[in-house]
Order: structure tokens, then sequence, then C-alpha cells
């Protein structure tokens, strides 16, 4: 069996479970979110005698529900408790082979830029993997820390920290590679944070009820604060998720700066959202979201650029475009490891790059992340050439 068939299958395979999962993992944080956020006083003043600290009433596909929380904990435990735990579990299972698969197996193309840093693959995979073992580290440290205990330095402290990893991740990588790397970077501490905080904490609830002693308040406390990040991190991280689409932003020279702004207007946005189910949203958080999000769009506005002269004729182009793009961009790519045109995009007739000219401009000359760490070693003079007959119309 062809090796780069294999790849293309299990990428798929991959991707699709991670996506489901995550979705599972996300849905159900979210709900949990708006569900703590939508409780009301219980109707039945039996309920309240027994504990129950609010109630939702929901109709929801033909049927009514209703869902109670207990201030503390129920006088006596079910048989059976539901632990929503396996999905983030087997998001970050997903998730870290699928990094493995197309950003370590294939780091010479998604992870390593050498314009960025010469890096052989051994290195870049080494920088990949203590990235996400710093990124929890540092942030575990920070959340059991003194400045743990104050929610707003603790903030202020995590944004910093962001911002300090996206410059050192951008300025290692690829930016491809970089924004995966900052978004698995989150990912990992949200499931992390489940598996050794809020999980555990809900371990020492349940163990204090079956043994009859009041649980220790810290377990919760650490609980929800680890919540709240997992909430407002969880906006950022899909954002990355899809960043390999956008090469305007991944490949822009304040790379690390765009991806802080998206990140930041998705927490505010988050954030808003959280507000809006509590009653009380405040329209100045969603507008401040919003005007972060116009001002990366304006900062990510390509710069004029002197190309070195007027328009050059199609003739000129083809041959670049025959050298450094259609090992990959062709219906049976020749470059080792690439089972099918990327994207589908197919560089092998007139009509075909014409058709395409937009795009081989915005890859190949505006932000220049085409060739994948210019394993085809296309020069600036044909870069320029490429953006001087894009400007000239293209014809």
């Amino acid at each position: 069996m062809d090796a780069a068939y294999l790849v293309e299958w299990l990428n798929l395979v991959l991707r699709w479970a991670h996506m489901i999962v995550g979705i599972a993992w996300v849905g159900a944080s979210f709900y949990f979110i708006w569900l703590d956020n939508h409780l009301h006083k219980p109707l039945d003043p039996a309920d309240a005698a027994k504990g129950i600290g609010g109630e939702v009433w929901a109709v929801h596909g033909g049927g009514f529900y209703t869902a109670k929380k207990f201030t503390v904990a129920p006088p006596t435990l079910p048989p059976e408790l539901h632990w929503f735990k396996w999905e983030a579990y087997t998001t970050l299972i997903t998730g870290f082979f699928l990094l493995c698969l197309v950003y370590y197996y294939g780091a010479e193309i998604a992870l390593i830029d050498p314009s960025v840093m010469a890096l052989d693959k051994t290195e870049a995979i080494a920088l990949g993997l203590a990235s996400l073992v710093v990124g929890w580290l540092v942030y575990d440290w920070l959340c059991r820390s003194a400045f743990g205990g104050d929610d707003a330095v603790l903030g202020g402290l995590l944004f910093l920290y962001c911002a300090i990893a996206a410059w050192a991740l951008c300025h290692v990588f690829s930016g491809r590679g970089a924004y995966i790397h900052f978004g698995a970077m989150l990912g990992t501490i949200m499931a992390l944070n489940v598996y050794f905080v809020i999980i555990p904490g809900q371990r020492e609830l349940v163990k204090a009820k079956e043994e009859g002693r009041t649980p220790d308040p810290k377990f919760g406390l650490m609980g929800r604060q680890r919540s709240v990040h997992n909430t407002y991190f969880t906006l950022p991280v899909l954002f990355t998720m899809i960043s390999n689409h956008y090469a305007g932003l991944y490949g822009h020279e304040w790379n690390w700066v765009l991806l802080l702004m998206i990140s930041l207007a998705g927490a505010l946005i988050r954030v808003w959202f959280v507000q809006r189910h509590k009653g009380d949203p405040n329209p100045l958080v969603l507008a401040a979201g919003l005007v972060v999000l116009a001002l990366t769009a304006l900062l990510a506005l390509p710069r004029p650029s002197d190309d070195g002269g007027g328009p050059v004729a199609f003739d000129q182009v083809a041959p670049i475009i025959q050298a450094r793009c259609v090992s990959c961009h062709a219906a049976k790519p020749t470059q080792e490891g690439i089972a099918a045109p990327p994207k589908g995009v197919i560089l092998e007739t007139p009509e075909q790059i014409r058709a395409r000219a937009a795009t081989i401009y915005q890859q190949a000359a505006a932000s220049r992340v085409m060739p994948p760490g210019n394993m085809t070693h296309i020069t600036d003079a044909e870069r320029r050439m490429i953006a001087r007959w894009f400007k000239g119309g293209a014809q």
C-alpha cells in the first residue's frame, strides 16, 4: 500500500474522530455553563428542603425536561452517576495523534520553515512536544501559586504568558505550525485541567458524601476556576483548528500579534455569552471583542510593496509555477508524502493557473507561506514576478 495514501486516510479518520469528540466535549461544557447560569429557585418548596439550590425547566425535541442542582450534595447518592470526562480525554488523545501525523511525521512540510529557524526534524518535534509540557507546567504553577487567589491578577498573568508563548512559537516554527501548537497548548491545558483538577475535585466531593463528612471547599473552588479558564480558552482553540486555511494571518510578519488578538477577541466574545446566560450581558464586552477582531483584520491587510517593475506576461510566470508548485498541485503529485493535490488545487494548465491567480498570489507572493518550508526553493525574484503578473491583471 502506498504510504501517502495510508497517511491520507489516517489523517481523515483522526481528524473526523477529533472533530466528533471535540464537539461532544465543547457541547457538554457549554451546556453545563448555560445550565448553571439559568438556575432559578425551585418551584416546589419541598425541593428546597431536600437541599436543591436551583432548577431549570426546558422543552426540546418534543419533550419537557427539568434539571436540578443541589447546593452541596443530595441526602443519598444514587446508584449511578454520569461523569463528563471521556469527551475531554478522547479529544486530547485524538488531537495529539493528529498533531503527530500532520505536524511531526510531516514536519518538513507543515512545521519547519528555514526562513524562521533552521531546524532538523528531531529538533522541531522536540520543541513542539516541549511547548505542550511547559505550557501546562507553567499554567498549573501560576494557578497554584499565590497569584491564583486573585482572578484578575491571574488573568493578566495568563494573558502575558499566552503573549510570550505566541511570540516564541511564531519565531521557532512556520506560521501554520506555530498557530496549531498555540492551540494545542491551550487544548492540552484544558484537558489536563479536567484530569488533574476538575475530576479529582468531583471524586473528593463524592468520597466525602460517602464517608459522611463535609467536603473541603478548596476542591470546588479550584475546579470552578479551571472550568472558567476552559470556557474562555475554547474559542481561541477552535480558531487555531481552522487557522491553516488562512495564510494571510499565519503568514503575516506580525503573525504572533494577530494570533493573540484573535484569541483575545474570542475570549471577550465568550465572556459576553456567559454574561448573557446570566441575564446581564454587557454590550461593551461584546463591542470590545468585535473591535479587536476588526483591528486584527486591519492589521492583517497586505502592505503595498515594490515588486520591481510593471506587469509580466503569463509565459514568464508559467515556468515558475511548473517548477515550484506543480510537484504538489497536480492530478498525480510527485512530491513525496503528498497523495492528492492540497485542497484540490491543480495548476497544470493555463486555465487552471489563471482560475487560481488570486490564491497563487496570496500564498506564494503576499504571505510567502507556499511552498511549505520553501521545499522547492522558490526565489524572492520569482515571488515578485508572480506578484507583478497578478497585479497586472493575471492575463
